[in-house]
């Protein structure tokens, strides 16, 4: 059974020479760059060959929520044909150098509409997106700050981590931004997490020590089971 992830890779990588052979545009994207611009529905859609995103929403009154990271061999943002309101307030930048194939609406939309595992891989992609905003909702939003974090290394670990190392490439204010909780009391609870050797904390990168250590303090529908 899958559990829900924020960091999204590898999920159309079948179809590298297939995207190679459509019409596109290689773009180079600069770390700090942003994929389109802000305030503006997306025009192009692009599949990542390096470097990550990270896309967020930023409300009117100026806070930001992190909402998920896209890295090589995915589709982002996804296919779809219509102007979302709410897409104006999306906001996706490069957070390393970024290399892509960009396709107009048009040219994925043939694209789509002709190769029928590619369309799948897009309602696969489409669903799991979803599953990530659905766990958001019915269950971080009623867990404590100090679960929501746990939760949240927990399944950076899963989902990234390739190695026993579990290292996880985010800064403790990037977590604050994708938890949307009070800095302070997020210090709090990292450091409850180092005190019982748990974790280690660094400059910009937090390494798992004991991973069932903090298993034991994860929900249940976020475990992997």
């Amino acid at each position: 059974m899958l559990t829900p992830r924020y960091f999204f890779t590898n999920d159309f990588s079948r179809f590298d020479e297939y995207f190679l052979s459509q019409p596109h545009r290689k773009r180079m994207i600069a770390r700090g760059e942003y994929l389109w611009e802000p305030g503006q529905p997306f025009q192009r859609i692009h599949y990542i060959l390096s470097g990550i995103a990270q896309n967020c929403l930023e409300h009117e009154n100026g806070h930001r929520k992190i909402i998920s990271f896209h890295s090589i061999r995915t589709v982002f943002p996804g296919y779809h044909q219509q102007d979302f309101k709410i897409e104006s307030a999306l906001v996706t930048k490069a957070i390393s150098d970024m290399q892509v194939l960009e396709f107009t609406k048009a040219e994925f939309r043939t694209m789509f509409e002709s190769n029928p595992q590619l369309s799948a891989a897009v309602v696969e992609w489409y669903s799991t997106y979803v599953n990530l905003l659905l766990y958001e909702a019915a269950h971080q939003e009623y867990n404590h700050s100090f679960i929501k974090l746990c939760n949240l290394l927990y399944l950076f670990a899963r989902n990234v981590s390739e190695s026993t190392a579990y290292i996880i490439q985010l800064t403790q204010d990037e977590i604050a931004d994708i938890l949307a909780v009070n800095r302070v009391n997020l210090a709090r609870h990292f450091a409850r997490l180092r005190n019982e050797q748990i974790i280690a904390t660094h400059r910009k990168w937090i390494e798992i020590i004991d991973l069932p250590a903090l298993e034991k303090y994860c929900s249940e529908e976020t475990l992997l089971r």
